[in-house]
C-alpha cells in the first residue's frame, strides 16, 4: 500500500502463521503495507520475551524485502510515551501485533500517546496487523480468556476492552484448534456484538475498510446472531447452558470474503452468497 492511500486496512491472523516458508499471510502484510518500501514496527507488547518474538519477525520481513524493519518494547505505561517510538509509528506504514497475552497490550498500550499515534496512522492508511493476542485486540471489546472446547455458558469468557480497530464484532483465534465456537457464541451473547470471528491459525482475515477477504490454509467462522429469534441469557444462572436460536453460521476458506455492511458471504468466484445456485 503506497503512503498517502487512506484505505483502512487490516490483517487479522489466528496465530502460528507460517515464518519459515513461503509466509503466504506475512507476505501479504508486507505488500500491502509498502512492498520493498515498507516500514514496519514490531509492537511486542503482548510478549514477555519481546526481544527473541520480535527479532524473529524482523527476519521475516527483511526475508520479505521490507525497507526498514524495527522493534518498539513497551513493558510499561511510561515507555508508550516514548518519544522514539512515536516517532518510529509517525513514519511507519505497517504496525504489527505480536502474539502472547492480550490484557498485556491493553494494560500497557490503551488511551496512551502510542495508542493514539497507532489510531491515527490507521486512519492515514498505515496497515495494521496482529497474530494471536494481537488479533483478540482489534475489536473494541475483546475475549481477554476463557475456557476452551466447552458448552456455550455465561462463566466461560471473561470480556475486556480491546483497542478498536474493528468495532462491533468479536475475533478468537486458534479457533478450530482449540475447539473455541462455544466461547466464540458466550462472547457474542455478553457483548453484544452481532458478528463473531473465529479465525484458526495460518490463517487471516484481511480488511479493506467494510470487505473481509480469507487468506491462508484453514477457515474462519463467522457467527451472526444480527437476526437470531431468542437467547436465553436472562433467563439463566451462570454456570447453566446457553441457548441461542436462528443464528448464521458462515465457514469461509482462502480466497471468500464477506461484506461487513450487508453481512453477506461472497464467494470466491465473486457472487453474493445468497445469490449462487447451490448443488444438492
Amino acid at each position: 500500500m503506497a503512503e498517502g492511500n487512506n484505505k483502512r486496512q487490516l490483517v487479522i491472523i489466528g496465530g502460528a502463521e507460517d515464518k519459515e516458508g513461503d509466509c503466504q499471510i506475512l507476505r501479504e502484510f508486507v505488500r500491502r503495507a509498502g512492498g520493498t518500501k515498507a516500514n514496519i514496527v514490531i509492537m511486542t507488547a503482548a510478549t514477555e520475551l519481546p526481544r527473541e518474538v520480535g527479532e524473529n519477525y524482523i527476519r521475516v520481513f527483511e526475508r520479505l524485502g521490507a525497507e526498514n524493519v524495527r522493534i518498539i518494547d513497551t513493558e510499561t505505561r511510561d515507555d508508550a510515551k516514548s518519544s522514539t517510538a512515536l516517532e518510529a509509528i509517525e513514519k511507519a506504514t505497517g504496525i504489527f501485533f505480536t502474539g502472547g497475552d492480550q490484557a498485556r497490550i491493553t494494560s500497557i498500550l490503551k488511551d496512551t500517546e502510542i495508542d493514539a499515534a497507532i489510531h491515527k496512522r490507521y486512519g492515514e492508511g498505515a496497515v495494521i496487523a496482529g497474530t494471536s493476542a494481537g488479533a483478540a485486540v482489534m475489536p473494541d471489546k475483546m475475549i481477554v480468556e476463557g475456557d476452551s472446547q466447552s458448552t456455550p455458558r455465561m462463566e466461560i469468557v471473561e470480556m475486556g476492552p480491546g483497542l478498536g480497530f474493528l468495532p462491533g464484532v468479536v475475533i478468537d483465534q486458534h479457533f478450530l484448534q482449540r475447539g473455541r465456537l462455544g466461547r466464540l457464541i458466550t462472547a457474542l451473547v455478553r457483548e453484544p456484538a452481532v458478528l463473531g470471528f473465529g479465525i484458526d491459525e495460518n490463517t487471516a482475515i484481511v480488511v479493506n475498510d467494510d470487505q473481509i477477504e480469507v487468506i491462508g490454509e484453514g477457515s474462519v467462522t463467522i457467527v451472526d446472531e444480527s437476526d437470531s429469534t431468542y437467547n436465553n441469557a436472562h433467563e439463566i444462572l451462570r454456570d447453566e447452558p446457553l441457548a441461542i436460536c436462528g443464528a448464521k453460521l458462515h465457514i469461509l476458506p482462502h480466497g471468500y470474503k464477506f461484506d461487513l455492511k450487508t453481512r453477506q458471504a461472497i464467494l470466491n468466484t465473486g457472487v453474493v452468497a445468497s445469490e449462487a445456485v447451490g448443488v444438492g
